[in-house]
């Protein structure tokens, strides 16, 4: 599965954007899919997780009741709806898909399959 993460850009503290996560050349139903973002000079982080259904999503704390993670409605589309940005959200997210339900371990990035390419969040006054 090829993925590709869109819909990144420069915005100022407190505004919001939304992510997107789309398959190409295959679809994105059955996988558990997950956020995660990496700025510079730091590790990748876990950000957001949401099952194949869409019925059970999970956050990092540093972005619970700020972000939300949704599948669209044919669930081949992945979505992060990013409120409140802080300049500390700034990285470049991923958005990463597993052909495992990872109900415990979905943190762990080392156990997705595939990854998107990555999109830019600047967040800057």
């Amino acid at each position: 599965v090829q993925l590709q993460a869109s819909g990144g850009g420069l915005v100022q503290p407190g505004d919001s954007l939304r992510l997107s996560c789309a398959p190409s050349g295959r679809t994105l139903n059955g996988y558990f899919m997950g956020w995660f973002r990496q700025a510079p000079g730091k590790e990748r982080e876990f950000v957001a997780a949401i099952n194949w259904s869409g019925d059970t999503t999970n956050y990092a704390d540093s972005v619970k009741g700020r972000f939300i993670v949704s599948r669209g409605n044919a669930k081949n589309t992945v979505y992060l709806w990013m409120n409140s940005l802080k300049p500390e959200d700034t990285a470049v997210y991923y958005c990463a898909a597993s052909r495992s339900p990872l109900n415990f371990n979905y943190g762990d990035y080392q156990l997705y399959d595939y990854w998107g390419q990555g999109t830019q969040v600047t967040v800057s006054s």
